[in-house]
């Protein structure tokens, strides 16, 4: 005879109790998940705005993140993260255009009176014409253009190293202060650009795409190409240029977008 404070022994539970259960389970993970995602996009909803300066257009604390995930890809890259490369057989032929801001609402440019102004502090801007940078040595890079728009190009591109630029003009202490501006010669799009995308190795001020000068749309007479940025950076028509400490404007981080846009 068994002893009577012998525990009974639970019975296993059916293929049936066992789907329930885990429906249960499910279901409530999936509620408790959909409440908090909704919590958290009705508290970002109603966080105040940022401050409108060099950046604006989006919340207090998507600003905060974006400038964290800016200081972790600097600090993680820097300029020894290099873009992959390919040969010249796997570049497009018939280069995407996309963005025309800056450049299309210029109806009196001439590209054969352009020159580059460089600002160099108090002392008058340098004023540099195409065949002289034309002069200097040479580059290539071949590499997949990609637009936060989501679509990409493989794109065959040629000028000079930005570094190269700077090193022939005597301008390395003014590229120390940490950050440059360009902008179009109207002044209608702007980029902002921090020191080490400025002397990336890849990061070139283009006059070449496909082996021919650059036509009117992609950026005549010259533009940047820089592989680590989306192409939101990329400023085509280059009229200005200057060096700042803080910050320069950008024209999309004023409408939202990360000011970094890093790849």
């Amino acid at each position: 005879m068994e002893p009577e404070n012998k525990k009974k022994t639970k019975a296993p539970l059916t293929i049936e109790q066992k789907i329930k259960r885990r429906n249960f389970i499910s279901f409530g993970a999936f509620f408790a998940l959909s409440g908090g995602a909704f919590a958290g996009w009705k508290w970002l909803l109603d966080a105040p705005n940022e401050t409108p300066g060099i950046t604006a257009g989006t919340r207090k604390p998507l600003r905060k993140a974006l400038n964290k995930t800016e200081l972790f890809f600097r600090n993680l890259f820097s300029n020894k993260h290099l873009a992959k490369t390919y040969p010249k057989e796997r570049a497009v032929k018939n280069v995407r255009v996309n963005g025309l801001i800056g450049i299309s609402d210029d109806k009196n440019f001439d590209a054969s009176t352009w020159k580059l102004e460089v600002e160099i502090g108090l002392a008058k801007p340098m004023h540099i014409g195409i065949e002289e940078i034309m002069a200097l040595p040479r580059t290539e890079i071949i590499f997949d253009f990609k637009c936060v728009e989501g679509w990409d190009q493989i794109q065959h591109w040629a000028g000079v190293k930005m570094k190269d630029f700077i090193a022939h003009y005597g301008l390395n202490e003014l590229a120390e202060k940490g950050y440059m501006g360009l902008e179009t010669p109207n002044g209608r799009y702007y980029v902002g650009l921090e020191k080490d995308s400025v002397l990336h190795p890849q990061t070139i001020l283009a006059y070449e795409m496909n082996g021919q000068p650059l036509s009117i749309n992609h950026g005549a007479p010259l533009r940047l190409i820089i592989p680590v940025k989306y192409g939101i950076k990329n400023l085509k028509r280059i009229g200005k240029m200057y060096f700042s400490s803080a910050r320069p404007r950008d024209y999309w981080a004023k409408r939202g977008y990360d000011y970094y846009s890093g790849l």
